[in-house]
């Protein structure tokens, strides 16, 4: 007999596993290497699309059982990731040039670095 058990304390989903899903969809995309404009322009194809269901295109039609809604699903998720990047996406970024030359300039010379003194340099 095949009946539904509710999982027990040692089969559930780990925490980790849990936050590692949720970091998926929270994380900007800028942070993975896409440029910021494209995901700008995503977000704003993926909001005309959802908002203009009368313009006489879909990619898929919404009468195939199954797969009919994919393309909606797949517009939503568009926006989503655009405005994962407008409010969480700026964190990461510089605000001004100066401090993105900045943050560049610690990049390649941090300050854990030993410089050597300029009496030591002239013995």
């Amino acid at each position: 007999m095949n009946e539904l058990l509710p999982l027990r304390k040692n089969d559930a989903v780990s925490t980790e596993t849990e936050q590692q899903r949720l970091r998926m969809l929270t994380t900007p995309l800028s942070l993975r290497g896409w440029p910021v404009w494209m995901v700008y322009l995503l977000a704003l194809l993926g909001l005309i699309y959802i908002l203009n269901p009368t313009a006489g295109w879909d990619f898929i039609p919404d009468f195939i059982p199954g797969i009919g809604n994919l393309d909606e699903g797949v517009a939503v998720m568009m926006l989503w990731y655009g405005l994962v990047e407008f409010f969480e996406g700026r964190h990461y970024r510089p605000a001004t040039q100066e401090e993105a030359v900045e943050a560049e300039w610690e990049e390649l010379a941090p300050e854990t670095a030993e410089t050597p003194e300029p009496s030591e340099m002239t013995e």
